[in-house]
């Protein structure tokens, strides 16, 4: 029963999104109201309680809220100064075809940032790019989600397996145990990865192309699989030899180079070029900020923004660089006290290592890299303010909606007290019996991150109840934990957050759900692929 009433405000921002296609703003209001209600009548809340974790779930949306508004307002101010249109002309001399810029851009780049940031930055940064490169906004966001998935388990220098290790029974987690879960989770992911940017190139096709048909990704697949293994190739290596640090990272810091100059000498590029210009040249979307007096700008110092940003993002997250660790300390931190007396509610907002305030920072710096005239950087702070508007909402009440899902009881999985919703949800999955728990085992990854909007989260939340599971049916721990790490990855493909996100920066805002629906077919594939993966080695 308790199961039951758990999943009701889960299936509501699902059946609004997805069945009646309304816009994440008008959803999550609604479900995080029957999460109120059933908390507090059915798992007697305190009032008090409610209303503080919904304080926190605001507070928690300051991060995201940041991310987005910096990655908006670093492609305005690209976009002021005409560097995009450079980036474009860039794209333009290696390749023509959509297909490829998808590829490139959807596939690597987006890689290589998820590798070095993640936390939804990488399809906030190569879905406006892609736009701007004339892909029609939904068609960007769309192949942007998709791509971001190989790569999130190993993402940010590790940090979903490092956080899901942390969850753990003490003494589990050691160096050998880790190293065999890093391989476990990047062996099915490298399998399944390979195909990916060819899954994103036929969705892109299928429903954004003018012909409408698989047709034209069929053709590029050749390519689309030598790109896949460009990435995952050294990703399953380096997860083999280094652990779970830097797979994502070196993965698309090798494959990047590789598939552009492959592109750019066209290896196994068709000869006839396709685009979306080719069937509908309104697509393009002109630069409303032209300006006949704009300096010109090269090719390298259209591009610097975007390198100041990797290597920022890169030097922050590395522990042996030390800087990670002043960026978290007490001097890059605001703590606020505890809301309303309730324990558990005591935010820290960590500043100075979000990846949004980078993106800041690297606009102000292009300021005076591509001598922008202030009156019009000023502009573009504006533009991207009201572009963050409509994303606020949205985060805001469904930060608030994870907040009461996770803290409706209590988390602790030996205590006898009423159990918080989400835990609930996870126990009524996990209790079908010991070969379909693997088949269900990833399901519970992809809940929690898309109710949380993070990977890492969802691995806080159900690494350990994965773990005990697995025990309790005389399952192996590695297995059944590392289909929880893909899970969480497959899950960032469709997770609400997400998909506000990178509808926000490229303003497509109310076609949350659209977004989903299209993201579900190759989630559900990459799903199959891993439980089969999974049955075969638990069956040898």
């Amino acid at each position: 029963m308790y199961a039951l009433l758990a999943f009701i405000p889960i299936l509501i921002s699902v059946i609004l999104m997805a069945v009646f296609n309304k816009s994440a703003t008008t959803a999550l209001p609604i479900a995080w109201l029957s999460a109120v209600i059933f908390g507090i009548f059915c798992w007697k809340m305190d009032i008090i309680k409610v209303l503080a974790l919904s304080v926190y779930g605001l507070l928690s949306s300051l991060d995201v809220l940041i991310i987005i508004f910096g990655a908006i307002l670093l492609m305005n101010t690209l976009k002021t100064s005409g560097a995009i249109e450079v980036i474009k002309s860039g794209f333009k001399s290696v390749t023509c075809d959509s297909r490829i810029q998808a590829i490139i851009i959807g596939w690597m780049f987006t890689s290589f940032i998820e590798g070095a940031a993640g936390f939804g930055t990488p399809a906030a940064l190569s879905a406006p790019l892609m736009v701007s490169l004339g892909f029609p906004p939904l068609a960007a966001a769309t192949v942007a989600l998709i791509c971001d998935s190989t790569a999130v388990s190993f993402g940010a220098i590790g940090t979903p397996v490092g956080q899901a290790l942390l969850c753990l029974d003490s003494g589990v987690a050691t160096e050998t145990y880790s190293r065999a879960l890093s391989f476990a989770v990047a062996l099915p992911q490298a399998i399944m990865g390979t195909f990916v940017p060819f899954l994103a190139v036929a969705v892109m096709c299928k429903f954004f192309g003018h012909e409408r048909s698989f047709q034209p990704a069929v053709k590029v697949l050749p390519f689309s699989i030598f790109a896949g293994l460009s990435f995952t190739v050294p990703f399953l290596l380096v997860s083999l030899i280094l652990g779970y640090e830097f797979p994502s990272i070196i993965g698309a810091a090798i494959g990047l180079p590789i598939v552009v100059f492959a592109a750019k000498k066209g290896f196994l590029v068709p000869k006839k070029v396709w685009s979306f210009e080719t069937g509908n040249k309104s697509l393009i979307r002109e630069n409303p900020l032209k300006d006949k007096n704009r300096q010109k700008i090269s090719l390298f110092s259209a591009w610097l923004p975007y390198i100041i940003t990797a290597i920022l993002l890169v030097i922050s997250r590395i522990p042996a660089l030390k800087i990670k660790f002043l960026l978290q300390s007490n001097f890059f931190k605001i703590n606020f006290p505890i809301i309303f007396g309730v324990d558990g509610t005591s935010y820290s907002f960590n500043w100075g290592y979000i990846p949004g305030v980078f993106f800041v920072l690297v606009s102000i710096i292009t300021v005076f890299i591509h001598k922008i005239h202030g009156k019009k950087y000023f502009g573009a702070i504006k533009t991207s303010l009201k572009q963050l508007k409509g994303a606020a909402v949205a985060l805001i009440f469904g930060l608030a909606l994870v907040q009461i899902l996770r803290f409706s009881g209590s988390n602790d999985i030996y205590s006898t007290d009423t159990k918080s919703m989400i835990f609930y949800m996870a126990e009524a999955v996990s209790s079908v019996g010991k070969w379909l728990y693997i088949c269900f085992s990833p399901v519970i990854g992809i809940l929690g991150s898309f109710v949380s909007g993070s990977a890492t989260v969802s691995n806080t939340l159900f690494t350990n109840l994965q773990f005990q599971s697995a025990i309790n049916l005389g399952l192996n721990t590695i297995n059944i934990v590392a289909l929880q790490i893909i899970g969480g990855a497959i899950g960032n493909m469709i997770c609400v957050n997400n998909t506000v996100a990178v509808s926000a920066t490229v303003g497509t805002n109310g076609s949350e759900g659209q977004i989903i629906r299209l993201c579900i077919i190759p989630a559900v594939c990459y799903t199959l692929t891993s439980i089969v993966i999974f049955m075969l080695i638990s069956f040898s």
